[in-house]
């Protein structure tokens, strides 16, 4: 009886998550993979308060994640104060949910720490300046900011990422009291859902296109996304957005700069932040 129950779960876990395109194997099941193919976006939230301690949980969850070199190159500022999450919302052109949730989360690659640890040895640290350290910082940033939504969702709390927050990332360590060296890299919203409004899980793309084996092999790809152009769109009039389909969003994301809404100019922005990028 266990054991239909879970195949049944798998079965509908990887119709919503993938739609007409299933993967051609199924595979081991059990609860957690259940729960991590449940993940959706959701931008409206009950104004009710989270639990005592659930930053503290959230943040122990994150920690666990694996890091760089054990150099755990990333900070955690926790928001809630109605002003200080509105002044971030209007960095992230307006978006609601970022007033509406009770806890706002902002996730930073803080290589400032590191800087710190020189300075008190009296060591100069020379691969602070270079990009490579950057990219670690954002890697271990996001790798715990997923640990820490998951941990969320298995406590029935409900999550977005704001990657808006890149729109002016001067402006945002300004309001966070950010030093040289950090950055705040995206934010979380973190609450209980209103399910008044639509939070359908979204189709991602077929693993046929992502999932490689041995070599990239691109042959058959225009077909398959043609497919998941259908669903995708198919999914946009269920949950009452405007209609697009994925290929459609690319061009858009990506032909005209205006699109960035500032992150075109976020190098320049990195370095007055203190990042060097040698």
């Amino acid at each position: 009886m266990q054991t239909s129950t879970l195949a049944d779960q798998q079965l509908a876990a990887l119709a919503a998550r993938y739609g007409s395109e299933l993967p051609h194997e199924g595979g081991p099941w059990n609860e957690t993979l259940s729960a991590l193919l449940s993940h959706r976006s959701v931008r409206k939230y009950l104004p009710k308060a989270l639990p005592d301690g659930t930053l503290t949980t959230l943040a122990a969850a994150a920690q666990s994640a694996a890091t760089s070199s054990n150099l755990q190159t990333w900070s955690l500022i926790a928001v809630t104060d109605p002003a200080r999450k509105a002044r971030l919302s209007a960095v992230a052109a307006g978006q609601k949910h970022i007033t509406e949730c009770p806890l706002f989360l902002v996730w930073v690659a803080d290589l400032s720490r590191l800087r710190r640890v020189g300075e008190q040895k009296q060591q100069q640290l020379a691969a602070i300046d270079y990009l490579e350290m950057l990219l670690v910082a954002t890697i271990d940033a996001a790798l715990a900011a997923q640990n820490a939504v998951v941990a969320a969702e298995s406590l029935g709390l409900s999550t977005v990422y704001i990657g808006a927050l890149r729109n002016d990332t001067q402006r945002v360590a300004a309001e966070l009291n950010l030093p040289a060296g950090a950055v705040g890299v995206f934010g979380l919203c973190v609450g209980y859902a209103d399910h008044s409004a639509p939070a359908e899980v979204k189709p991602r793309l077929p693993q046929s296109v992502v999932v490689h084996r041995e070599q990239y092999d691109t042959s058959g790809e225009p077909a398959r996304l043609d497919i998941y152009d259908q669903d995708l769109a198919e999914f946009s009039r269920r949950n009452e957005m405007s209609v697009s389909n994925w290929t459609d969003r690319v061009i858009a994301r990506t032909k005209e700069l205006k699109a960035m809404a500032g992150r075109d100019r976020l190098a320049a922005a990195l370095r007055a932040l203190g990042f060097p990028l040698e």
